[in-house]
């Protein structure tokens, strides 16, 4: 047994592990947060969509936001009772009605977007249907340095932009939506304020709520929690808007493992059974290396290995570590916070299988969630 407090030999590998236990942990403190504020927070969906935990987060957050509309179809089937929001930057017409029908808050990317949407919008609602619907705005402001990430980098797609904003055709706009971080902390989000309020600030006194997106690090040890309290409190006492956020790192951050068996072991490179490209794509797309229990720096001790997936990619390497005794085949590497941004984007290159999942619930017991097989990696291709 490990600090991790079950036997990783007796799960099948690769495989993702989430920790209700610690995925609460996170829970309570956002929910701290909104009970302080009376701020809203939602879970973005497009980082963690583990839905046999969201009976245990449902207690604790206001629902889901989507970022299309299988999304929302979740947040909506799953998430019993949640607010279930949407931004996409551009809606299909034949699914629109379908998202009229599951979303309360939809937040369109522009004007013209509102505009041929907008006629649906009134019918369901003289129909009944409570829908708010809301604009997304580019404040022109990030502290974003990694360009992939970056949603107000020059010629963003992402936003409506100050001198392209519609004064006239605010009519059944009721809120404004931004998102223009990424694992920051509440300093990043105190510095953009000043930049919405100067392009936007005038129009806030006339919508409902405002939604702050995601990107806030809230359940990071260091984050200044009472910098974030101070933001909402100043936002909602000046604009008497409902405040939202939608964080999704923030709600699963630390609170899952990525389980992985060493194939081979050929002098310095280490083949394992879990790829980068596959199960860890941020790995290579953010990049940075994920920290692995029991291991350190590449020179820090005394067995150095680079470890990389049985992949014909050339560049599929987790990255350069070292431990303390050599890597054999068989034994078993543990690989930390893979509950966010892991799941939701694997994928089968190379015919390599998704990892099982596991979920540890909150009395200790380790449970299978899903196993996968050859026939999920040939359905996903063609066939029925």
């Amino acid at each position: 047994m490990n600090s991790l407090g079950f036997d990783v030999r007796k799960l099948e590998t690769p495989c993702y592990v989430v920790d209700e236990s610690l995925l609460e942990k996170n829970l309570k403190c956002l929910k701290s947060v909104s009970q302080r504020t009376g701020c809203k927070i939602l879970l973005a969906q497009k980082a963690f969509s583990m839905y046999s935990t969201y009976p245990l987060i449902g207690k604790y957050l206001n629902g889901t936001t989507a970022s299309g509309l299988y999304e929302a179809r979740l947040g909506r089937e799953e998430m019993s009772g949640g607010e279930v929001h949407i931004f996409s930057p551009a809606y299909r017409p034949d699914q629109f009605d379908e998202i009229l029908s599951i979303c309360d808050h939809i937040v369109f990317n522009s004007f013209s977007q509102w505009l041929r949407f907008r006629d649906k919008v009134n019918t369901a609602l003289e129909k009944g249907r409570k829908i708010t619907c809301g604009i997304r705005v580019n404040p022109l402001y990030s502290e974003i340095e990694t360009e992939i990430y970056n949603p107000c980098a020059a010629g963003s797609r992402l936003g409506v932009k100050p001198e392209d904003f519609r004064e006239d055709l605010l009519e059944g706009i009721s809120g404004l939506h931004l998102h223009t971080m990424c694992e920051q902390n509440s300093d990043v989000l105190e510095r953009t304020i000043p930049h919405l309020e100067k392009h936007f600030g005038k129009y806030l006194y006339g919508m409902d709520w405002l939604n702050l997106g995601g990107g806030h690090h809230i359940t990071r040890d260091d984050y200044d929690i009472e910098r974030l309290v101070r933001v909402i409190d100043y936002l909602q006492s000046k604009y008497s808007v409902q405040i939202y956020l939608e964080p999704g790192e923030a709600v699963a951050l630390n609170a899952g493992w990525l389980i992985t068996e060493v194939l081979e072991v050929n002098g310095e490179n280490v083949i394992i059974d879990a790829s980068a490209a596959c199960h860890m794509p941020d790995v290579l797309e953010m990049p940075y290396r994920p920290n692995i229990i029991g291991a350190g720096k590449p020179s820090e001790r005394a067995y150095a290995y680079t470890l990389g997936a049985a992949s014909c990619l050339a560049g599929d390497v987790i990255g350069k570590y070292s431990f303390d005794e050599p890597l054999k085949a068989g034994d078993r590497l543990i690989l930390c916070d893979m509950a966010i941004y892991t799941m939701c984007k694997n994928n089968t290159f190379n015919g390599i299988g998704l990892p099982s999942i596991y979920q540890k619930r909150l009395d200790g017991k380790v449970e299978l969630i899903r196993s996968f097989g050859y026939e999920d990696f040939k359905q996903r291709l063609a066939g029925f």
